[in-house]
């Protein structure tokens, strides 16, 4: 037996409690188990164990009154009756350990994949606190990205935490996936929550791959699992990325999604007595979703940082919906997945014009600067004009910008679809390559001329 193993097997044994306290199910209201006899014993957010004839049932102490625990299980109440044993396991904790990469885990740090899992030296708390704010690092350098939209528009650096705005179907696990692959970094950990136990294996299995998952660590809980252990998967991945952070590693965190977390987070709230406020979220919503966000970016000197994107779900392109606008503000940036681009079959379906990266323009050089901002005029010009196009109204020479716009838009559009294994440079010289052949009044390979723009594919 490896060293390893022997000193994970006593961490165990140490951590073994051969007193417990008991106390007694008293009643059950909906959702909620009230046990008496522990008040004085448990604590909030404590791990509670409830022996039922049908097997045992665990769960998490959301309230204490006068001399009442209430418990939320894990799974339905189903056979518990009154007078059940309920003993105390104690607040939990997660101890990852570097062998955890290229592992499948639960939020609890048990192996989803089969094999057994050892634990680390050090016990971690899931709400663990942000580095000290005047202690932390500014951001770091441009990362390749391995997508030209992010090497080039929209580009991400050490330690910055932007968001991933898009409906469903518009090929946001698909984006996650690549950033997961050609994303530089030491190490990735990515929080799958709410997942279908289908998507967890496809992506695991064909998405990531050997390759990818060779320098993974993935947290899952599915869409049957608890609100308690679907609200744990974030935290409890983002409390993973902060074991390999304090190693001085640079970590990718990858969520998916932030609204599975919230609607978790508010299934839990609400049980422990809490009134939704926003659009049916409670009020502590905008806390919980603050504070992991803030556990995430720049580390102190002589640790790493934790490079994010966190994916929120917006029903209907609605920017404004509650969790979009919470998270928006706390970020450093946001890219917009637009389902009428996603339709066309342009991948990433990035809206450019409705994304922004708070990483520029300290980012690129000026040169690259002055790029971004033709970018952004031409794409400007042209959907501000795109019906007319369209509708074949526009002549060539009423406006000189347009007529670049519309000569440039399906290069740009490609491009935008494009790969970038080279890294930002490359991306950035492939770019003005397009930008001076439409100052010249050139089309490219599938590019535009005269009144009728049409749709690349």
């Amino acid at each position: 037996m490896e060293e390893s193993a022997i000193a994970s097997l006593r961490r165990r044994i140490a951590g073994v409690q051969p007193v417990r306290a008991v106390g007694r199910v008293r009643s059950v209201e909906g959702t909620v188990i009230w046990v008496r006899g522990l008040a004085h014993r448990a604590r909030i957010g404590d791990r509670l164990r409830l022996m039922r004839d049908s097997g045992p049932l665990e769960g998490e102490v959301l309230r204490i009154r006068e001399e009442l625990v209430a418990m939320l299980p894990d799974e339905g109440v189903e056979g518990v009756s009154q007078g059940d044993r309920v003993a105390v396991l104690g607040a939990p904790g997660l101890a990852p350990a570097d062998g955890w990469i290229g592992r499948v885990i639960d939020p609890y740090g048990q192996p989803l994949d089969g094999a057994p899992i050892s634990r680390g030296p050090k016990l971690r708390s899931i709400r663990g606190s942000p580095p000290p704010a005047a202690r932390r690092r500014g951001l770091g350098g441009r990362l390749a990205t391995g997508l030209a939209a992010f090497d080039t528009l929209l580009p991400i650096v050490q330690g910055q935490r932007i968001g991933l705005f898009a409906g469903s179907g518009v090929g946001k696990s698909r984006l996650l996936a690549a950033l997961a692959q050609g994303m530089a970094a030491d190490v990735v950990v990515l929080a799958l929550v709410g997942e279908r136990g289908r998507e967890l294996h496809d992506f695991v299995q064909e998405v990531l791959g050997p390759e990818g998952m060779a320098r993974a660590v993935v947290v899952a809980a599915t869409s049957d699992r608890s609100p308690l252990e679907r609200r744990r998967c974030a935290m409890a991945a983002m409390t993973v990325a902060e074991h390999f952070r304090d190693q001085g590693l640079q970590v990718l965190f990858l969520a998916d999604s932030i609204t599975r977390f919230a609607e978790a987070h508010r299934e839990v709230a609400i049980a422990a007595g809490e009134l939704p406020a926003l659009r049916g979220f409670p009020p502590s919503t905008a806390h919980q979703i603050m504070r992991l966000a803030e556990r995430a970016g720049p580390g102190v000197e002589g640790s790493g940082d934790i490079t994010a994107v966190f994916s929120v779900l917006v029903a209907g392109s609605d920017m404004e919906e509650p969790i979009a606008d919470i998270l928006r503000g706390v970020l450093d940036g946001h890219a917009v997945l637009s389902r009428e681009i996603a339709e066309r079959g342009r991948y990433p379906a990035i809206d450019i014009l409705r994304s922004v990266s708070r990483s520029l323009p300290e980012a690129a050089s000026p040169e690259e600067n002055e790029s971004l901002r033709m970018v952004r005029q031409l794409l400007g010009a042209y959907a501000r004009s795109e019906a007319m196009i369209r509708a074949g109204l526009y002549r060539d020479g009423e406006d000189p910008v347009l007529d670049q716009a519309i000569r440039v838009w399906s290069d740009l559009d490609g491009f935008f679809a494009e790969s970038s294994p080279q890294g930002p440079e490359a991306a950035f010289s492939r770019l003005a390559v397009i930008l001076r052949r439409a100052a010249a009044g050139q089309s490219g390979p599938g590019g535009v001329r005269g009144g009728r723009g049409r749709q690349a594919s």
